[in-house]
């Protein structure tokens, strides 16, 4: 999918996968039918714990890790289990169901903000991909540009533009800021990016398998994180977009881009924003299809031990949990099943991460 340029004259012609494919556009798939079992009581009094607006990005006891001793301030241990990954019910590349099981793993309770990035860049000098320039192609990232009224609204690649100077630090390009923004989700980050983060704090980024077993919260089989109901008694449960897409949103959810994380209700294992706010990475390489085998701790990937980071930066990654850009009538991926290849070298103005710790 191409983009539109806000540098024509620099001749930039970048191909990428945004989150936002044929197949999610049209009719919604079906879902929200099907019995599941009850999530755990545990951790159900953790949305009023003094996230969200009165958070300040930080978790106590943040720091640099290291291989083997990782730094696990902000995290949830989760001890493994047995669950039934993808659904029947919702985009053909949610399929086929199978049983997989999970070993013992620790998970940012919520992703990573850009308080933490800002620590970790300090501490290291990191510049991210969107911050280097390539070849002809000047440093900068892609930007959702709404249509204008009246204006075309069924074509992708109007909707993203390539903005120089947009970055981590400057999400809607030059000029644009993060200031008073520490608590939101740090965006406009590559796999690459991500990966060194999670590496300087001995982490790395959840397996595919990982993060839906995560975003599930125990409710083995739910449509939602939540439970078979998008909006339970009529609350936004995740941010996400409300209305018709591209062309107007409501913000039922009270925002209109990223929200602080912690914003929403945390779902039966304590973490929050699994679904919506920001896309996030995982370690998989994308193939558009689950293997219908069970499987034990799987992982599909063809980076070796070693590997230099961004060697295989063109390789479309597995991203999970839908945006503030999914909407009821487009990408209706705020569900734990779903998922979406993104260009790894790419980065964009919503996907983030969060990682964890193979115990």
């Amino acid at each position: 999918m191409g983009w539109t340029s806000r540098a024509a004259s620099a001749g930039v012609a970048v191909l990428l996968v945004l989150a936002v494919p044929g197949t999610g556009v049209g009719a919604a798939p079906t879902v929200g039918s099907g019995a599941a079992r009850s999530a755990p009581d545990t951790a159900r009094a953790a949305q009023t714990d003094g996230l969200c607006e009165r958070y300040r990005g930080v978790p106590e006891g943040f720091g640099r890790g290291s291989a083997g001793h990782p730094n696990r301030a902000g995290m949830v241990r989760l001890p493994g289990g047995t669950f039934r990954m993808g659904s029947e019910q919702g985009y053909h590349e949610e399929r086929e169901v199978h049983a997989v099981s999970v070993t013992a793993f620790s998970i940012d309770r919520h992703e990573v903000t850009n308080a933490q990035f800002a620590a970790f860049v300090r501490a290291t000098g990191y510049v991210t991909v969107a911050e280097r320039r390539s070849g002809a192609t000047p440093a900068g990232s892609a930007v959702f540009v709404p249509p204008k009224a009246g204006g075309p609204a069924d074509a992708a690649y109007r909707w993203w533009v390539w903005v120089p100077g947009a970055n981590w630090r400057h999400p809607a390009g030059p000029g644009s800021t993060i200031s008073g923004k520490d608590n939101h989700p740090v965006v406009h980050i590559a796999h690459e990016d991500a990966r060194a983060y999670a590496d300087w704090m001995g982490r790395s980024l959840p397996t595919e398998a990982q993060w839906e077993y995560a975003a599930r919260g125990g409710m083995d089989g739910a449509a939602y994180a939540w439970g078979n109901v998008p909006r339970p008694n009529g609350r936004e449960m995740a941010n996400t977009w409300q209305g018709s897409f591209p062309q107007s949103n409501s913000r039922a959810d009270g925002h209109a881009g990223s929200a602080p994380v912690g914003c929403f209700p945390a779902n039966g294992y304590g973490l929050y924003d699994m679904i919506g706010n920001v896309w996030e990475w995982t370690r998989d390489e994308y193939r558009p299809f689950h293997a219908a085998a069970p499987a034990v701790d799987p992982l599909v990937a063809t980076r070796n031990p070693g590997e230099a980071p961004g060697s295989t930066g063109e390789i479309a990654r597995v991203i999970k949990g839908g945006s503030f850009l999914c909407a009821p009538d487009f990408c209706v991926r705020y569900r734990p099943a779903s998922r979406q290849p993104q260009e790894a070298g790419v980065s964009t103005m919503h996907v983030g991460f969060r990682t964890v710790v193979n115990e």
